[in-house]
């Protein structure tokens, strides 16, 4: 059974101030949580029903019932059990390889999918302005699905970091070259903007390259793509020309 004290800090950690404050997060889910655990997050509280409670080979656990959990639970549909670990300091930024920059982003499915996205495409550096979603709000750290674990996300001042960033820098926008026409050097930044208003200004005075990706419907009328998206878009063709240059 959970008690009073272990209710009011789930109620908190929902909010950026006590997570920020306390250095605590939450992870829900069997399988985010396992991943969590498996990469070595210092586990604070974990709450589980006896169902997942076998599974995990006597890490100390609150057991609770599912109506338990769905009282603390953000998810419509709580998945067994419910973690809070302590948030992880991540070293100096190493400038190598493909960086992934995010200017104001704010939807946290959006960043939890861009989260994965680097994931998937071996992006080990996530660069977010202030003003971009906190990488430990529940809802992103659900969509990411683990791959928080294996990304490094920085919260810096984007603009002062860039303007002493040694790689090109590449930022995505409507107006800009051809994606698909553009050559990209093995290490670079590639910039998204925020969902609404795309690049700031600061950021792209900045930038080496603004590039778009081309509309092929007949009517042109479609306003934009979706961020996680685009980056989705612009990833793979940046990796796609990685592996034929390895092939010549």
């Amino acid at each position: 059974m959970l008690s009073k004290n272990q209710v009011k800090l789930i109620q908190k950690l929902q909010q950026k101030k006590y997570r920020n404050e306390l250095n605590l997060f939450i992870v829900e889910g069997k399988k985010s949580i396992v991943e969590f655990l498996q990469a070595g997050y210092r586990l604070e509280l974990l709450i589980a029903t006896e169902v997942f409670a076998t599974a995990l080979n006597g890490q100390p656990i609150t057991l609770v019932s599912k109506e338990e959990l769905r009282k603390v639970s953000s998810l419509k549909n709580p998945d067994e059990g419910l973690a809070i670990f302590h948030q992880r300091q991540h070293k100096g930024i190493l400038q190598e390889g493909v960086i992934l920059a995010l200017d104001n982003v704010q939807d946290p499915g959006n960043l939890g999918t861009l989260i994965r996205l680097c994931d998937w495409f071996g992006i080990e550096t996530l660069i977010c302005n202030s003003q971009t979603v906190d990488c430990y709000n529940p809802k992103v750290v659900q969509a990411s699905m683990g791959s928080l674990t294996r990304v490094a996300v920085h919260y810096v001042d984007l603009a002062g970091f860039l303007a002493t960033c040694t790689l090109p820098l590449y930022a995505m926008d409507l107006d800009g070259e051809n994606l698909y026409t553009t050559e990209f050097p093995e290490d670079c930044v590639l910039i998204l903007g925020n969902e609404a208003n795309g690049i700031s200004p600061e950021v792209r005075a900045l930038t080496d390259g603004i590039i778009t990706i081309p509309r092929f419907g007949k009517l042109q009328q479609t306003e934009s793509l979706n961020v996680a998206m685009a980056g989705a878009i612009v990833v793979s063709q940046v990796r796609k020309l990685e592996n034929e240059k390895m092939r010549e």
